[in-house]
């Protein structure tokens, strides 16, 4: 097991090294071959040393969970707490490293929610972490800040930041994304829900174990009317579920909007691009957007477009097609109107039905979605710039990831057709995903 753990982390910075030394499979290289070809690099580097002491708690639990193969054993759910930093605004964040009743692994940290590594078996039950982010709370603050992350009070594009509610005209300070040079409110603005330290309880009831967050956003937070109580519940179970609950009370009307913005690789963290991945979507329709990649307010048909993945199809397989929705978001940016949501069927019940499917047929890993949401944006890491670095020092890379954001329809506030986001005092805001992990 001490093998395991030392690859994972000689894997991130000295990887040419251990490919010539043997010790690493080519099949999976996070799995070892036995210890007798393993060799620590001489003088070991100042990164290094800094990688082994910030991975201590992780490769703990791994050890503790790992056979000699490297393969995690079922067992009792349970949970460690650690200091995770401080965030840029000073304030001290911990980390949380749930290790499930069926094997995987999930650390989280309650600086926003954030999903720091995911542990998944392949098809031979070798693991690997699954999940594109960063280190530390530096990595967020000094990069991308959403990868990972809680997003509220609402997740996506609000057109020029402004809408209109009860019949008064509503505009937010911040413009803080602008595709084709057209300003638009994203997530929440400049500082959204992802960027605070939440109150984070962890549990273990029976065979699940999770966190509960909660946070208070006050009245005119980033603009947004009304005082807002959120709680975001994780929960891993022992088939390998890990379930997003959300719920949130105002005191005023206001729109929410709240997703998870993970991004998945499941060829590795540092897997390359995902346009080998298979998806499927249970969705006919799709919003299309403006160059602002803003919807223009129709629904249209996915058949006969680069958008019908109803039968399921190789991500990059019409990617880069000559389409302008794809040119729009240079790749996959966008809506899909789930078949079994409420946008879609008006009397559908609330309850979760299949969202999505994403598998990388090289190690069988997969995810399914299943959500109460009725809608899903397919992001597929089209902006993702090859100098942020992510984990391990890897420089992140063009679509890398893909985030599968359970929501209501981008710019709902301004389409008072589509299923309403507003939230009114004595209602409760409640809604949950699924993310079903296997190995086929």
């Amino acid at each position: 097991m001490r093998d395991y753990a030392l690859a994972t982390l000689f894997k991130a910075h000295h990887s040419p090294v251990a490919k010539r030394s043997g010790c690493l499979s080519e099949a999976n290289p996070a799995i070892l071959r036995p210890a007798s070809c393993f060799r620590l690099p001489p003088r070991p580097c100042q990164k290094w040393r800094r990688h082994m002491r910030d991975n201590y708690d992780i490769i703990s639990v791994i050890r503790q969970s790992n056979t000699d193969k490297g393969e995690l054993e079922m067992g009792k759910a349970s949970f460690r707490v650690v200091d995770f930093g401080r965030t840029k605004y000073g304030e001290k964040a911990k980390k949380y490293i749930l290790k499930g009743a069926g094997g995987a692994i999930l650390e989280v940290s309650d600086y926003g929610g954030k999903v720091v590594r995911l542990f998944t078996p392949d098809r031979k039950g070798r693991l690997k972490d699954v999940v594109v982010g960063f280190d530390s709370p530096a990595g967020w603050d000094s990069g991308d800040a959403y990868w990972g992350c809680i997003i509220g009070r609402y997740g996506n594009r609000i057109a020029k930041g402004e809408f209109k509610l009860d019949g008064r005209k509503i505009k937010l300070p911040a413009l803080n994304n602008a595709p084709a040079g057209i300003g638009c409110n994203l997530h929440g603005g400049a500082r959204g829900w992802n960027a605070y330290v939440w109150d984070a309880k962890p549990f273990v009831y029976g065979d699940k174990v999770g966190v509960v967050f909660t946070h208070t956003s006050p009245d005119g937070d980033e603009g947004f009317p009304g005082r807002v109580d959120a709680k975001v519940t994780y929960t891993l179970t022992a088939k390998n579920v890990w379930r997003v609950d959300y719920e949130a009370v105002t005191d005023k009307p206001t729109p929410i909007n709240m997703t998870q913005h993970v991004y998945f690789n499941f060829k590795g963290e540092a897997g390359g691009t995902i346009e080998d991945h298979v998806m499927k979507i249970a969705a006919s329709r799709v919003t299309p957007t403006d160059a602002g990649q803003i919807p223009t307010g129709r629904v249209v048909s996915v058949a006969g477009t680069p958008f019908d993945f109803r039968k399921g199809m190789r991500i990059g397989e019409r990617i880069n097609e000559k389409n302008e929705q794809l040119d729009f978001g240079r790749g996959y940016d966008h809506n899909w109107v789930l078949d079994e949501g409420v946008m879609a069927k008006k009397k559908a019940k609330a309850r979760l039905n299949f969202a999505a499917e994403v598998s990388c047929p090289l190690n069988g890993r997969f995810v399914k979605v299943y959500t109460t949401e009725p809608c899903l944006q397919v992001y597929t890491a089209n902006w993702c710039d090859w100098n942020q670095r992510g984990k391990g020092g890897e420089h992140l890379s063009f679509r890398c990831g893909i985030a599968l954001e359970t929501q209501h329809a981008p710019d709902s506030p301004n389409h008072p057709e589509w299923p309403t986001t507003i939230v009114r005092p004595g209602q409760v805001y409640k809604t949950a995903t699924e993310f079903r992990f296997g190995a086929k």
